[in-house]
Order: structure tokens, then sequence, then C-alpha cells
């Protein structure tokens, strides 16, 4: 048999005992919320007197979301009185050792001088439990799930050469909004959005439009404001 072409996969492992435990890494287009679900396609607005696209029809909103993977939280969390706890059923560890907590903590003074910190708040740090390889030249971007300033913290961004380190655990520092939240973070919430980045190095240059490219320019925004969904159409890949 042929060996499997792994040039475009992600490969997430775990610890053989958290197999079926853990809630596994998905495609982000299977981790949309519901609230794009169930959002209008279409809604008055009122300073142009019209019915008009809301984002659930923006195919670059759409588009970031439903791209690369979605990590999941391993289990509930509940947020009572500035107390976290929970309910975390792992197995115990067997040939290697693994954290088992679902969530830790930053000192303050690892965000000193930045607008991250506050003297008396820590920065939460979600455990994940999957290593993640990429394929030979990959980078690996991990960042706060793309459009979801519903979720009550904001994931770190940052960037791992997954090819190269992937025999280790990646976790995610994230700030904590409200201090006085109560209530659940469910199991299986997004906590970290992962997308395969090619290391290459790219230069950047600016020029002023020649004349094709300003007729060009000129066409392309009437046609935008005449036919709409021509982006959909006749760009998207």
């Amino acid at each position: 048999m042929p060996d499997t072409d792994l040039s475009q996969t992600l490969t997430f492992r775990c610890p053989a005992e958290l197999e079926g435990v853990l809630p596994p890494p998905i495609r982000a287009a299977l981790g949309l919320p519901d609230w794009l679900k169930t959002m209008p396609a279409q809604a008055f607005n009122a300073l142009n007197l019209r019915e008009e696209n809301t984002v659930k029809r923006c195919p670059p909103f759409v588009d970031a979301m439903t791209s690369g993977f979605l990590i999941p939280l391993m289990c509930d969390l509940r947020f009572e009185n500035g107390e976290i706890t929970w309910d975390n059923e792992l197995p115990p560890g067997g040939s290697v050792s693994f954290v088992r907590s679902p969530i830790g903590f930053h000192d303050a003074s690892q965000v000193i001088g930045t607008p991250l910190f506050e003297a008396d708040r820590f920065l939460i740090k979600f455990h994940n439990l999957w290593t993640i390889e990429a394929p030979e030249g990959y980078a690996v971007l991990f960042t706060h799930p793309f459009n979801r300033p519903d979720l009550p913290f904001t994931t770190l961004t940052g960037l791992v050469d997954c090819d190269r380190y992937h025999d280790n655990w990646i976790h995610f520092p994230a700030y904590w909004h409200d201090v006085n939240f109560c209530g659940v973070l469910p199991k299986g919430t997004p906590i970290a959005q992962c997308i395969p980045v090619r290391r290459e190095n790219w230069t950047a240059r600016t020029v002023p439009f020649t004349s094709e490219e300003t007729q060009r320019a000129h066409d392309l925004t009437t046609r935008i404001d005449r036919e709409p969904g021509l982006y959909r159409r006749q760009f998207r890949a």
C-alpha cells in the first residue's frame, strides 16, 4: 500500500489512554456558532432605507471563521464567586505524564508593560492535551476563534513551528474579560483556532496605480455596487 500523503495534513495526537476521552479538534467549518447559523442573511438598513446583506453573506467574514481547525475545551468549567472548578475524569497517565487540570494561570508579571497587565489579575491558560504536527515547511498560527466576540475570553495569538516542535503540548494563554462572571463554560467550547502557515520570506512594495490599473479599479468598484454577490461568484476560491 502506498504511504498516505500528509503534505496537507495537521496530525493531532494524544496519549493513548485519552483517546475517546478528549473532545477532538474539528474543522472550523463544523464549529460555527449558533448565532451565525440563525441570524438573517438580510436586514433592514435604517440609514439607506432598504434591505441589505448581513455579515452572514460576507464571504471574507465567513471564510475566516471556517478556515483551519478549532481546539475544544476538554471539560466544563464552572465560575462562581471568583472561583473556577471542574470535573475532569481523566484516566491515570501511562508512559507519558500530562497535566490533569483543564486550566492554569500566568502571573501578571509575564505581561507587565503590555495592555494586558493588571497588577491583581492572572491570565488564564487553557490546557491542551493534543500535540500538533504540521508538514515540513509549515508553522501553525494559533489565535482566538475568528469573529467570536461572544466568547467571555480572548485567546492570545502565537505562531509555532509545528513541523519541528510537535512532541510536546501547546497551551493557550487567554484574557478573561469579566471577573464577576458566574456560569459554565461548556466542554467543547472553541478555545483556539489553528491555521497552517507556510514559512516563506515576503517583501512589500508600494507603487501608484497605472492608468490601466486605475480603470480596472474603477470598473470593479462599479460592478460590485451594481451586482450583488460578485465577489462570491467571480473571485472567491
